[in-house]
């Protein structure tokens, strides 16, 4: 009997071990494609986190500091070098070096579907100097191109493995980050383990990451409280109170980068026929119908800030011109009055089937109805949704983006027109133009003031209407040591350590 006990003691106690060594974080919704070239979801560049190094990363003052690079001069406005780290390697054992990196940005710029090619579309060609330095030569002078290095424009394949998966690297990705693939269970987890040849292996405290989608927010504190999961990367305002009174957890705020809003369909498919998608002044009335205020009241505990642009307003390159407007209904129906289209007007929604964007969409549902529109929301999957927008099958979009530290990263993906991330088709010469001009330009007060001429002409049109920009929340266990709160949301591992 002694025996038995010893023996259960001793199992249990290395059950604790070994759970102590595993890093469980919960997600807000199910990462779309693993393939940092052909992915755009925000919870997708958390797990690439684990997984993918790049070549450049942020620190909490949005400081662009050494990752893959060491270190980078530009030879001349348009020639950019870079100096790599030695002695990485990927996780399959290929090295780390110039011809990964010029491998893995034609893959970025060439690839069917690349959602990185407009990120790095100034990009001419790139050129190996030696093994450990490379060469980018621009088409023109590209102010925001280290900042998207900082993202997944810099992460870098290794060749051999990346050519022979082809389109199916998605579903085994390699990278060279501190944690390797393991497997996926769509909707239920993600599991990296340690990579043991990673080159900074010794600020990495965890044998295993396991990322678990958690879309019901009761359901994430439930698990968070429950000490079911370590680290949740995203808290509700509203559960913000209850988090705070658990002595075994605590909550971690940062600025945000990003924005909520919703897309409209100017010309991609047949769904664009739908009379609010064929008229500015419909547009314009549905905006002049939303109270940004009440509803970050309402949904967000009034934690998050009105905004009726994409960058923040605690940005230098914020544009006080294009500040939200308070509800005015009278104007609302004015516009619907003038646009000549009887009402009510129908118009649908596919909003993300999170109980936050559903609750955000009925309230908008509230106050577009005073206006004469009929609006129907169509729930729907996450990663769907993602889907359906870049296929067009829609006709507005409630959905957001989270947000680069540059403001070109907030912005020329999804106006400029034929980008991969435009889902409405959206085009307009002068806003072409001036997000041109602006990449061109490394002064903040000129980068501005064309900021400033593009949102004239884009709220002239509203193909997308913004919302709100959040606040970063995270919360977490009390024992977890190391986090580093950065604006731009990820959950960063190097350094991250479970405490007694």
């Amino acid at each position: 009997m002694r025996r038995f006990l010893l023996a259960t003691a001793c199992f249990l106690a290395c059950l604790t071990a070994a759970q102590a060594q595993t890093l469980r974080i919960a997600l807000r919704e199910d990462p779309d494609i693993l393939d940092p070239t052909l992915a755009r979801s925000y919870v997708g560049r958390i797990v690439f986190g684990g997984l993918c190094d790049k070549l450049f990363d942020l620190n909490e003052k949005l400081e662009i500091v050494p990752q893959l690079a060491t270190s980078y001069e530009w030879s001349d406005p348009k020639t950019l070098v870079l100096h790599l780290r030695q002695g990485v390697t990927f996780q399959n054992g290929e090295p780390f070096d110039a011809a990964a990196v010029k491998y893995s940005l034609e893959r970025h710029l060439t690839m069917q579907a690349s959602f990185r090619r407009s990120e790095i579309s100034t990009i001419d060609h790139v050129e190996i100097v030696d093994p450990g330095t490379v060469r980018i030569a621009l088409k023109v002078p590209t102010s925001p191109l280290l900042a998207q290095f900082t993202d997944r424009s810099g992460i870098i394949y290794p060749p051999k493995a990346t050519e022979a998966a082809g389109k199916d690297f998605g579903q085994h990705p390699i990278c060279s980050g501190p944690f390797q693939f393991t497997e996926r269970v769509a909707q239920d987890r993600i599991v990296l383990d340690r990579f043991p040849g990673y080159w900074d292996a010794r600020n990495i405290h965890f044998d295993k990451v396991i990322y678990r989608p958690m879309p019901d927010s009761a359901v994430l504190t439930a698990n968070l409280r429950a000490g079911s999961v370590d680290l949740a990367e995203r808290v509700l305002p509203t559960d913000v109170a209850a988090i705070k009174a658990d002595t075994k957890l605590r909550i971690v705020t940062s600025p945000a980068l990003g924005y909520e809003g919703i897309t409209f369909n100017i010309a991609n498919g047949d769904r664009s026929k739908a009379p609010i998608n064929q008229s500015a002044l419909l547009r314009q009335a549905f905006e002049a119908a939303i109270d940004r205020q009440a509803l970050v009241d309402v949904v967000f505990a009034g934690m998050y800030q009105p905004n009726a642009q994409a960058v923040s307003p605690a940005s230098p390159f914020y544009v006080p011109d294009a500040a939200p407007l308070a509800r005015d209904l009278a104007r609302a129906k004015a516009l619907v009055k003038q646009s000549g289209v009887p009402t009510p007007i129908p118009v649908s929604m596919n909003v993300p089937n999170t109980p936050d964007r559903t609750q955000q969409a009925e309230v908008i549902q509230a106050m577009v109805r005073e206006a004469g529109f009929e609006l129907k929301i169509n729930l729907i999957e996450f990663a769907s949704s993602l889907s359906a927008a870049t296929q067009g099958s829609f006709e507005t979009y409630l959905i957001g983006w989270s947000g680069r530290p540059d403001p070109d990263g907030n912005l020329y993906a999804f106006m400029r027109t034929g980008v991969g991330q435009n889902d409405a088709h959206y085009s307009n010469a002068i806003v072409d133009d001036m997000l041109d001009q602006a990449r061109q330009v490394s002064g903040v007060a000129e980068r501005r003031g064309l900021y400033a001429k593009m949102w004239q002409a884009q709220r002239a049109d509203l193909p997308l209407i913004y919302l709100w920009t959040p606040v970063n929340i995270v919360g977490m266990s009390a024992k977890l040591t190391g986090f580093r709160a950065v604006p731009d949301g990820m959950i960063r591992l190097r350094g991250l350590e479970m405490g007694k």
